[in-house]
């Protein structure tokens, strides 16, 4: 008996290449790694900035598309589809209930973010070798009396950050800044399991390209004038926006995977008087 391979998408449609990029806009626009890219562009060069968001960003969609790329191998057709309504019911629903809760704008939200990403970014600073931040002083943190503290971090750490270092004397501490905090922001996030739902859904190429052109112009507008574009939208609309495109797309899922189900369980009829 002969078995055939499990059906890996291969779609060239425009519908897969927009619906990766507004996931990604609707996502991106005041999320944590927006604001990561718009407050180092106020203390560094805007474009070495955007080049080291954009290249983390760009890794972590091709990695994510891949991952969802591989799923169909594993997994039937009709599992992957349900996987992916599942996943975008979940978060649209998480999302409607996050803009219900915000007043007006969204400006407690947004002002959230930013502080999170502010902390980040100066905590970034201290294990590089800056001072530390005001907050963690406040907060009681202990200041380490002598730089031999620092001597204390396990193996793994000083290699990851001797990697680091290697990378700031050839691209520059910004680049390598603004590309490590994108990265670690971004891992785990809502668009990143969006990403691999999508991959493992359609063709990984389209998912791919339709994600980083979403994130290209999300941290384009960050880095241009993220403070600004985020007092003058409403996070609450964006925010209710998304969710009602996720959970359009989860209906939109779990119906093909309906119709997939249908298609496999169907019988063919054999013509009357047909042997």
């Amino acid at each position: 008996m002969s078995t055939q391979p499990p059906t890996v998408p291969t779609d060239f449609s425009a519908e897969t290449l927009v619906r990766s990029f507004m996931t990604i806009i609707l996502s991106e626009i005041g999320d944590k790694t927006f604001f990561i890219a718009a407050i180092l562009s106020m203390r560094h060069p805007r474009l070495v900035v955007f080049l080291g968001a954009f290249a983390s960003l760009a890794l972590m969609s091709m990695l994510s598309a891949s991952l969802g790329h591989i799923l169909p191998t594993l997994l039937p057709k009709k599992w992957t589809q349900i996987m992916a309504g599942v996943l975008f019911l979940v978060f649209g629903s998480k999302m409607v209930m996050e803009g219900r809760e915000m007043e007006g704008k969204g400006r407690e939200k947004v002002e959230e973010e930013m502080r999170e990403a502010e902390e980040e970014i100066e905590g970034d600073e201290f294990e590089a070798g800056g001072e530390i931040p005001l907050e963690r002083i406040e907060e009681g943190e202990a200041v380490p009396s002598s730089p031999n503290a620092r001597q204390q971090k396990n193996l793994g750490w000083s290699i990851a950050e001797g990697v680091r270092n290697f990378c700031s004397l050839i691209l520059g501490p910004v680049f390598v800044q603004s590309f490590v905090l994108t990265f670690l922001g971004e891992w785990g996030d809502r668009s990143q399991i969006a990403t691999i739902a999508l991959g493992a859904a359609h063709n990984v190429y389209l998912v791919t390209l339709g994600t980083v052109l979403g994130h290209t112009c999300c941290t384009a507008l960050a880095v241009v004038g993220g403070r600004y574009v985020s007092s003058k939208i409403s996070v609450k609309h964006v925010t209710l926006g998304g969710a009602a495109l996720f959970l359009i797309f989860g209906v939109i899922y779990l119906y093909d995977a309906l119709v997939t189900s249908a298609e496999e369980f169907s019988m063919p009829i054999s013509p009357a008087g047909e042997s």
